[in-house]
């Protein structure tokens, strides 16, 4: 028989500890895990170079809950680390409930209070809010049936999914080679990018968040638009490279076009290409094919500035050639955002039948 249970009738909730950030280093020998590295759950950026209580030391298989943003339940699959603050383990599991059982319902019920839960930057919850989690608990053989079931059906689902992302990622690649071969291949003499470009970055302004005002022009940052607000700087068509906060290796969309009213903030680069000799498109088509590592400088903070952005060297066919080139390239994009658009469609489809299946797998028989 199913009863409803408290989840404090069944575990314990243990909350991290806030560690001293001056001791975080990329160095030390302490990994420490933060509610960034939960989704990954394998290994964390952070070490940990000071003293600690080793009751917040985590072991491979607990299960985490992060705190902020999106409430969800992990399972931490990396070596021996330290529970920072914002993130609890569940732990001192009751004889009547099996821990996998817990693992799969919990997560739905975390879905719930994150989406009654309002807000003014970022979403939080509290061990006490999860500890008063309302649970329907069959008998412990059935809650092991249930989850011999799901484990064997969710891992073929997810083998799946992992077959259609290595599809995703073969498809980039592939384009990625031809884009690469094409701009190669094409004959013009090397120009400075400070020489085609008119740089507009003194025009840019940055809004604090809570200074902005929503409206519908596009507020532009480093990885594209960021917000929607009530006014604009720039009515026009443009190229925007990041400056800070952007991926800089090759394949990634470090430049892309702008048109129209739009508003840009102080994280990305503005440039007016002269078009008479150089197409929007053939700046940041060459831009997002080569590797900008050479060009970045900071140690803490990776910056790509104003000064080596312009002595980035740009191949400059003539105009004509440009067009065509860039008309080739405009074809292989969409081939491949039609592909692309199709796993993730798929993939989808696959979450959603989990979803389903998880449902209808942890329902009580009475309902």
């Amino acid at each position: 028989m199913w009863k409803t249970v408290k989840l404090d009738d069944l575990i314990e909730i243990q909350n991290g500890y806030a560690f001293d950030s001056k001791k975080f280093s990329p160095q030390g020998k302490m990994p420490l895990i933060r509610i960034r590295d939960l989704k990954g759950g394998s290994d964390t950026q952070t070490r940990y170079t000071g003293d600690y209580d080793t009751k917040f030391i985590i072991k491979k298989g607990d299960f985490l809950i992060g705190m902020d943003g999106e409430f969800r339940c992990y399972e931490w699959k990396g070596p021996i680390a330290l529970l920072n603050q914002r993130v609890c383990r569940l732990q001192n599991f009751k004889e009547k409930l099996y821990r996998r059982y817990l693992f799969y319902v919990i997560n739905d019920e975390l879905i719930k209070i994150e989406k009654n839960t309002g807000f003014t930057t970022v979403k939080h919850i509290s061990s006490k809010k999860i500890n008063e989690i309302r649970l329907s608990l069959p008998p412990l053989e059935e809650q092991k049936q249930i989850v011999k079931k799901l484990d064997a059906t969710f891992a073929e689902i997810d083998k799946n999914i992992e077959n259609l992302k290595n599809k995703k990622e073969q498809v980039e690649s592939l384009v990625n080679r031809v884009l690469e071969e094409e701009l190669k291949n094409a004959e013009g003499e090397n120009v400075k990018l400070g020489d085609l470009c008119q740089n507009l970055d003194r025009l840019r302004k940055p809004i604090t968040k809570k200074n902005r005002r929503s409206g519908i022009f596009p507020y532009y940052g480093a990885s594209g638009v960021v917000d929607y607000v009530d006014d604009y700087l720039f009515d026009q068509k443009l190229v925007l490279v990041g400056e800070d906060g952007a991926k800089w290796g090759a394949g990634s969309s470090t430049s892309f076009i702008i048109n129209g009213k739009s508003w840009v903030n102080n994280h990305v680069h503005v440039l007016k290409p002269n078009s008479e000799v150089v197409m929007h498109e053939w700046i940041t088509y060459y831009l997002n094919s080569i590797n900008l590592q050479p060009w970045i400088t900071g140690l803490t903070v990776e910056k790509l500035n104003q000064e080596k952005l312009s002595s980035i060297p740009i191949p400059l066919p003539p105009i004509q050639e440009q067009k065509q080139i860039v008309k080739k390239l405009d074809a292989v994009n969409i081939e491949k955002d039609s592909s692309i658009n199709a796993l993730n469609s798929q993939i989808d489809n696959y979450i959603a039948l989990k979803s389903s299946i998880l449902f209808n797998s942890l329902k009580s028989p009475s309902l």
